[in-house]
């Protein structure tokens, strides 16, 4: 884990994404200023920031989190992980539907 802000990575990363700390800002909801300060270490990360620079980063939250320093916190709920979640919901939901229809259908096609 990096002890500080390791901004020559991030930098990096801005620039090969095509992208500039303005980029950043807007994403983060932060001035200019504020992302400065993040840049010298002298902000923290939020873990929804976290959240967010690996989401337009194209980096796991785990290595956004360590490259960002020590006190950074890793988000509970990875934006793969919630993804996944929701993929596994909408599945048991079109299962659920598919069931219903063959049941009305079932009924429908009786007579009555």
């Amino acid at each position: 884990m990096a002890l500080f802000f390791d901004s020559a990575w991030f930098d990096a990363r801005l620039e090969a994404s095509g992208l500039r700390r303005a980029d950043v800002a807007a994403a983060l909801g932060l001035t200019a200023e504020q992302i400065a300060e993040l840049w010298k270490d002298q902000r923290e990360l939020s873990a929804a920031n976290v959240r967010t620079l690996s989401a337009l980063l194209g980096a796991p939250p785990a290595e956004i989190a360590e490259r960002a320093g020590v006190s950074t916190p890793v988000p509970k709920d990875a934006p793969s992980d919630a993804l996944a979640n929701l993929h596994e919901r909408l599945d048991r939901v079109e299962r659920t539907l598919a069931e219903i229809k063959a049941l009305v259908l079932d009924l429908l096609s009786k007579p009555q």
